[in-house]
């Protein structure tokens, strides 16, 4: 999605593990944690993510977007794996 592209979320955050570690995985926040907490999040920013003055059209397209993302498949890096480095080490099963 452009939006993704053009407001650089990958540099904090990522899809499917990828991207950056400043911020969390997105992959799963739709289902995890339900529009409306995406809405507010991007909104209104939190202590180290900034608020984005998005247009309601653009957010309806971002949201969307993190839907589709959801229902596309897991992040299966956890937290507790990601080194500082943006390095993760899976334990094998």
């Amino acid at each position: 999605m452009r939006l993704w592209q053009v407001s650089n979320c990958a540099a904090c955050h990522q899809l499917y593990g990828l991207g950056g570690y400043m911020g969390p995985d997105l992959t799963n926040v739709h289902s995890a944690k339900g529009e409306a907490h995406i809405r507010t999040f991007v909104r209104y920013g939190t202590g180290r993510m900034p608020a984005h003055e998005l247009s309601e059209e653009e957010l309806d397209a971002l949201v969307a977007f993190l839907a589709w993302v959801d229902a596309s498949g897991r992040s299966r890096v956890p937290d507790s794996a990601v080194h500082w480095t943006g390095t993760f080490d899976i334990p094998a099963r």
